[in-house]
């Protein structure tokens, strides 16, 4: 075991970890030796699946249905994985919404479950689970490089996820005397199952010709979950290929 390795009764809860970029970060937390929370809202089959493929490796995890608009059910989510797991890590936000359009096609609506899910949601994560965090923790926040770079039609979202990067650097003073480190990671267009049909159109945009992959989001939280990033707090960390440049 490596010096960045969680010991074996680590426990991580990731925030939307069903699909795409938070089912990678559970599949990989997995298999580095976390027992996982992921929790979904609308597909409970990709929940179910991923946690399949984590027991099929040999890992442990366990999935829990709460909407991150929900104040009650993101209390839940951190109640039910400590009465699974005995005890909370490592808490990795990555429940979002996307809505876009230029200020005259956006809704009251838009901007309500933006704020709802993308700000009021991930301040309720991180605090009910550090309220349950052991010493030394790791709170990590996917948010995104809109946070540093528009464009248009971007303009809730953008503000949603800058309001995530200015968050979590007030946070981790709120939380350092208990050692808990918070960290905000930005990806730039990465390939999942909403962005697969237009992976081409994605990649013609960032400097290196290509698109992230999940894993590659998943291996910078395991980073960030570790002791050895224990130095590093209230930092936002662009993985984007240059496209934020």
């Amino acid at each position: 075991m490596s010096a960045n390795e969680p010991n074996f009764a680590s426990v991580a809860l990731i925030f939307g970890g069903s699909r795409g970029i938070g089912a990678a970060i559970a599949i990989r937390m997995a298999e580095a030796g976390y027992r996982v929370a992921l929790t979904y809202v609308s597909r409970p089959d990709k929940a179910r699946e991923v946690a399949a493929t984590i027991a099929s490796k040999g890992g442990e995890a366990v999935a829990i249905e709460a909407d991150s608009s929900d104040p009650s059910a993101i209390r839940a989510a951190v109640a039910g994985t400590i009465e699974r797991f005995g005890r909370l890590d490592v808490a990795v936000v990555n429940a979002g919404v996307l809505r876009l359009g230029t200020i005259d096609e956006l809704s009251l609506e838009d901007l309500d479950l933006t704020l709802a899910v993308n700000v009021r949601g991930v301040f309720l994560a991180i605090q009910a689970a550090a309220a349950g965090m052991l010493e030394g923790g790791r709170v990590i926040t996917i948010g995104s490089n809109a946070a540093d770079h528009v464009v248009k039609g971007s303009s809730i979202y953008a503000m949603s996820k800058a309001a995530v990067a200015t968050m979590v650097k007030a946070i981790a003073l709120d939380l350092a005397s208990r050692g808990i480190t918070v960290n905000n990671i930005q990806p730039g267009p990465t390939e999942t199952d909403m962005t697969a049909s237009m992976v081409s159109e994605l990649a013609a945009m960032v400097p290196i010709g290509r698109v992230g992959q999940g894993e590659e989001i998943a291996e910078l939280v395991l980073y960030l979950a570790g002791p050895l990033s224990g130095y590093m707090t209230g930092s936002s960390l662009t993985i984007d290929g240059g496209f934020a440049l």
